[in-house]
């Protein structure tokens, strides 16, 4: 790979001192013909955006800001970009941003709560108004206060009742509950789940609703068929091999995430069981890799880019409305988890 690298001369940059000592106008005259601002003639106006066009004088985004009051940027925090499921909540901020010609401005936090804080405050800092945040640690109080000072702030697949017209939220629990529906439809009666070893919420919530709906058919699971590892492929693979181990009966699994169950699937298969026709297996998030998995896999539709759509622009009403808007604290943005049927779970044998 050959890299080519070109180094420009930077040239001073014009101000709009000089635009409005050019032009012959007040430098507050300039300015409100970068806003669009009232009363500034046509002649003028003209004028202005000609000797600007003249000196390549572009108004800087965060000054720009200091006029206004709004910022031109989108923020959005997430744990990590190299995470399909994540990639595609930025890129569902970034399609609304340019909808609306503004930027997007990425800051990612690691699954701690100092980490997401300093990704918050660093997007407060660039002055960003809305902001989209999905956080896991940070106590419900904290991101409660959060959201009092910041009106265009928002949450991200997380419910907190108090501020719940700035949560845009997954049903997790619905999703375990669908889980346990499908493969009880298709005659299976022993199971084993494989979940995240994270402390967060939604692993415990999916787990919560699938062992409710086998609860309800007098289905209760073994603590050996119900093993944590990291929600990975790797975390996939040990996790079966551990259930393998334990020697108990499985027709039917429920896995945390599609990552996970397709490491999960490659273990039984190289030990020799088929999937579905020995065990069905069933994910969840639907990424796209799991369309292309083989045996392609059953899972649970996360429409986490239509989710950050929705986020982005509640967080933009918000800022125009002030989060004054009755209609906006009665809304609940609730989504829930879409069962797509493929190839890992049939019918048992």
């Amino acid at each position: 790979m050959i890299v080519l690298l070109i180094i420009f001369k930077r040239l001073p940059m014009s101000t709009i001192k000089d635009v409005a000592k050019i032009a012959n106008v007040s430098t507050a005259t300039v300015s409100r013909v970068v806003n669009n601002g009232p009363k500034v003639g046509s002649k003028t106006r003209d004028k202005v955006l000609r000797v600007m066009h003249e000196l390549g004088y572009s108004p800087n985004a965060n000054a720009r800001a200091l006029v206004t009051q709004k910022s031109t940027t989108i923020g959005v925090v997430v744990p990590d970009l190299c995470d399909p499921f994540f990639a595609s909540l930025a890129s569902g901020v970034e399609k609304i941003a340019r909808e609306n010609s503004m930027q997007l401005l990425l800051s990612t936090a690691l699954l701690n709560a100092e980490s997401e804080r300093e990704a918050i405050n660093l997007l407060l800092e660039r002055r960003c108004q809305a902001i989209i945040v999905h956080s896991k640690m940070l106590t419900d109080d904290e991101l409660i206060s959060l959201c009092n000072v910041v009106p265009g702030l928002v949450i991200i697949d997380r419910y907190i009742a108090v501020i719940s017209h700035k949560c845009v939220w997954l049903d997790n629990e619905e999703g375990g509950r669908i889980a346990a529906r499908h493969l009880l439809s298709l005659g299976h009666v022993d199971f084993a789940c494989i979940n995240s070893n994270f402390m967060i919420d939604d692993p415990r919530l999916r787990f919560k609703g699938f062992k409710s709906e086998l609860a309800e058919m007098s289905i209760k699971l073994d603590d050996k068929d119900v093993i944590s590892e990291s929600p990975t492929l790797q975390g996939g693979e040990i996790a079966a091999q551990k259930l393998l181990a334990s020697g108990n009966k499985i027709t039917g699994i429920f896995v945390y995430n599609d990552a996970m169950a397709i490491g999960a699937i490659s273990t039984l298969e190289d030990n020799g069981f088929h999937v579905p026709k020995d065990i069905s297996v069933i994910g969840f998030d639907d990424v796209l890799l799991s369309r292309y998995s083989r045996p392609k896999l059953s899972t649970l539709h996360y429409p986490i880019e239509e989710m950050s759509k929705q986020a982005t622009q509640l967080s933009l009403q918000l800022i125009e409305e002030n989060g004054n808007s009755p209609e906006i604290h009665s809304n609940v943005h609730k989504y829930i988890p879409r069962l797509i049927k493929r190839e890992s779970t049939s019918n048992k044998n």
